[in-house]
């Protein structure tokens, strides 16, 4: 017994690439008919009794859009070859020339109809403008922006001759609708931006809000918890480092739209000092003193990295960073509190501090001293490079 095979059909969609909807493609590729044939008969339809026009916006209506096309993989909306609007736009100059040109500057019945074919076409096009055409690809926002001034210009100039034609209360009241309308199409945009800006800003406030009373309430609990865990536990222990990670990742959450974006060398230590704290049991203090660097040299930089790194690997505990600017000079001071380090005493193939701080900067045009801390504890790093900034 065999089965009749199953009729597979593609699914009822708008296409992306269309002349007006889409609405006859998708129709057309779902039925297995010619896009041209789909398209004659809704025409046909359209011409006897208007049962085709109201099919075709039914369908537009429920119509979904397919999700990509070979033709427009990237569009995020449909791209119409009919330029709609500017037709529009088109057919409201056509009908005010026809109210003022054939019937003349004065008072007549017949700019009724040509009055108001101005105000529907005219407002069709502004709305369409706004409406489809900010999604389709193929119009850009220039085309917008000509298209809605040339329609509020019709508007306006057919409003005002209608209103000075003759004290006719029908011509009256379909001119200033006109001029209101007009009106509204060159201020709307800008009403709508300040709009939404406002509420924009509004947002932003509350948002700031909720973070403060967020920050005041994880810094009066979590914040004060993490900072005696640190106290209690010690700075070379595991606990205290991982409570200082995590104190310092709680705080650039709560503060990550407050945070500046400039980039100085104090920010540089700090940011190397939050990762090597991450890899070693030691916590870094970063100090400055005098006007923010907004430039430093990376020899600098990397020589205050290999200092700091050296001090969390061979002394751990506190370590305290010291960063003074002068408009001519920067120096910059790691001090720790371990065994200390005899420069003289160390192998000849442990370049560490020789190379990676001392020759560095030496290259920059700076120098590096090291020697024992206050009291002749621990290891002070010393680093001074010269730099005009005035």
């Amino acid at each position: 017994m065999t089965t009749a095979p199953t009729l597979s059909r593609p699914p009822l969609v708008r296409s992306r690439t269309a002349a007006l909807g889409g609405v006859c493609g998708g129709v057309a590729r779902h039925l297995g008919w010619s896009v041209r044939s789909t398209r004659a008969l809704t025409i046909a339809l359209s011409v006897l009794g208007g049962g085709g026009v109201l099919l075709y916006l039914w369908l537009w209506a429920l119509m979904p859009v397919s999700p990509a096309d070979e033709s427009a993989p990237d569009a995020t909306g449909v791209r119409r070859a009919i330029p709609v609007a500017a037709l529009l736009t088109g057919v409201a100059a056509i009908a005010a020339i026809v109210a003022w040109v054939q019937t003349g500057p004065t008072y007549s019945p017949e700019q009724v109809p040509a009055l108001i074919m101005v105000t529907v076409t005219s407002g069709a096009a502004v709305l369409w403008s706004l409406g489809f055409d900010r999604g389709d690809i193929g119009r850009s926002t220039r085309y917008g922006v000509t298209t809605r001034s040339i329609a509020a210009a019709l508007l306006l100039a057919s409003g005002i001759i209608a209103l000075s034609s003759g004290p006719r209360t029908s011509v009256t009241v379909i001119a200033l609708a006109m001029i209101v309308l007009g009106i509204a199409v060159l201020v709307a945009p800008r009403v709508v931006r300040l709009w939404s800006e406002l509420m924009a800003e509004r947002a932003t406030r509350v948002r700031q809000e909720q973070r403060s009373e967020i920050a005041a309430h994880l810094h009066d609990s979590v914040l004060q918890t993490l900072a005696l865990i640190q106290n209690r536990a010690g700075a070379s222990s595991e606990v205290a480092r991982i409570a200082r990670a995590q104190e310092r990742e709680l705080r650039d959450w709560l503060f990550a739209d407050t945070a500046t974006v400039e980039v100085d060398l104090a920010a540089e230590l700090r940011r190397d000092a939050a990762a090597i704290e991450l890899d070693y049991a030691v916590r870094i203090d970063v100090v400055t003193a005098g006007d923010s660097i907004g430039y430093s040299s990376s020899a600098l930089v990397a020589a205050a990295r290999e200092a700091m790194m050296n001090a969390a690997r061979h002394a751990g505990g506190d370590v305290s960073v010291y960063v003074e600017s002068s408009p001519t000079a920067i120096d910059v001071f790691v001090r720790d509190r371990g065994p200390g380090v005899d420069l003289d005493a160390l192998p000849a193939d442990r370049l560490g501090i020789r190379e990676s701080i001392v020759g560095r900067m030496t290259r920059a045009g700076g120098t590096a001293t090291v020697k024992p801390g206050v009291g002749g504890s621990g290891t002070e790093v010393h680093l001074h490079l010269e730099e005009n900034r005035d």
